[in-house]
């Protein structure tokens, strides 16, 4: 990380906030490697609060210019316009992810608007804060796509897509997670935007082990497959995910969709592709999603990729 390249760092946030109109949105990418110098650091607009965070040790001239710099941000008019309350900075790299407010004050319990719909945050405790920014894109594709579906929402951790769904017209959406816990999340934010939860059904069980609960509800004109990369002992991607690309025949109506993710650095697009030719060959490719421009990476491959399939023949 390089301390001459932080002016590129705050200027690039003072050009994005006035475009974010109160929407929460990823300011400053650093991870996309298209910024020399500094790779390691992101920058979140959440809730009127940035959210700065640091992947990798620095020196400690580069952390103390990076603060000063945020502390003048706070003062700034364009900081004062865009009715921010609050700065803070995390340090990914260290164990739990430690997190100090830098100016202001920061709520640990904010609410987070994409796309007109309400999600329940957490910021500074966790590495993640209850949603993926680079997904916005595909949340407001299933939106527009959900209209009369019967949706599955596999690996639906806080539900944002369940939400985008029923925010979409979607008839049924089935949420499966075995965390528990995130699942009550995804209520509350089915609940912030005051869905009809009738039709919302919250699953907490172990996927590979629920085929028989999961296909009562079918079949779906939509599922959605969005894992982790890895989780200890429950899921390693290039295993696993053929596991249920094999099952999507039985899962989808006919001409239904599936919308696949992988966004592991270490694996491409052509893993989704040639895996899905491999286990489920009635589906065809149709389209990669493209990512959100302020998530731009100078190797796409590397980035989140968002894949489209279909059920139905090529006209």
């Amino acid at each position: 990380m390089e301390i001459t390249q932080l002016d590129i760092f705050f200027k690039r946030i003072k050009e994005q906030l006035p475009v974010c109109e109160g929407e929460m949105r990823r300011l400053f990418h650093g991870r996309g490697q298209t910024f020399q110098g500094l790779e390691q650091i992101t920058a979140d607009w959440v809730g009127k609060q940035l959210i700065v965070t640091l992947f990798k040790p620095v020196e400690d001239d580069f952390n103390q210019v990076l603060k000063l710099g945020l502390t003048e941000l706070f003062a700034s008019d364009v900081w004062q316009s865009a009715g921010g309350i609050g700065i803070g900075l995390q340090h990914r790299y260290q164990y739990g992810a430690p997190f100090e407010t830098i100016a202001g004050e920061i709520k640990e319990n904010t609410i987070g608007i994409e796309n007109g719909l309400k999600y329940q945050l957490v910021l500074g405790k966790n590495q993640n804060m209850g949603i993926f920014l680079d997904m916005r894109l595909g949340r407001q594709w299933v939106q527009e796509r959900s209209q009369g579906k019967r949706v599955l929402n596999l690996f639906a951790y806080t539900c944002g897509f369940s939400v985008a769904a029923k925010a979409g017209g979607a008839d049924q959406v089935v949420n499966v997670d075995m965390a528990k816990g995130a699942l009550s999340r995804g209520r509350d934010n089915h609940r912030l935007n005051e869905h009809d939860m009738s039709d919302v059904t919250f699953m907490g069980y172990d996927i590979f082990r629920s085929w028989g609960k999961i296909t009562k509800y079918g079949p779906y004109d939509l599922v959605i497959i969005d894992p982790p990369s890895f989780q200890k002992g429950s899921f390693a991607l290039t295993k696993d995910y053929k596991r249920i690309l094999r099952k999507l025949p039985t899962l989808l109506n006919e001409g239904g969709e599936v919308f696949a993710c992988v966004n592991s650095p270490v694996v491409s697009e052509d893993f989704l592709i040639d895996s899905m030719a491999e286990e489920a060959p009635e589906l065809r490719f149709v389209e990669r999603l493209a990512n959100p421009e302020e998530f731009a990476d100078v190797d796409e491959q590397a980035s989140l990729k968002v894949m489209i399939f279909s059920s139905k023949p090529e006209s």
